[in-house]
């Protein structure tokens, strides 16, 4: 799971838009701006700290336990459930009410954590313990 944590946070070395507008409101030498820069920065690392608890971790262990068809499937499970969780926690916990914010949210999100849980899932099913296969022409 520290794997996928990394990934997210690695995934803001791109900006997402509501940063970047947030750091065109508040500039650094301005010191009546609402928001100080640190603070977007404090509140980012937060955002990726709580999307890892609350979505990743339970949605990279779903896809793991239920996903036991390959490694697509494993994914495939994963991201349905990040989904679901991302929009459950944009909508009921962080309470986003405008549709057009939360689809913005809810896809930078995703993005984000598609592809973080693309890591955890191919980590995950290489260091899953395969049956032995019998050697051809050797009986055991």
């Amino acid at each position: 799971m520290h794997l996928s944590g990394a990934l997210l946070v690695l995934t803001f070395l791109v900006p997402p838009e509501w940063m970047l507008d947030a750091y065109g409101a508040a500039p650094a030498d301005d010191p009546t701006a609402d928001v100080p820069p640190v603070m977007i920065l404090l509140g980012a690392l937060f955002g990726c700290v709580t999307f890892h608890v609350v979505v990743q971790i339970p949605s990279g262990l779903l896809g793991s336990w239920l996903g036991r068809g390959g490694v697509l499937v494993s994914y495939a499970v994963a991201v349905a459930v990040a989904g679901v969780l991302t929009l459950v926690f944009l909508w009921g916990v962080v309470g986003v009410a405008d549709v057009a914010e939360l689809t913005s949210l809810w896809l930078d999100y995703m993005a984000r954590g598609a592809l973080a849980l693309a890591g955890y899932v191919g980590l995950a099913s290489a260091l899953r313990p395969r049956p032995a296969r019998p050697i051809p022409g050797v009986e055991g």
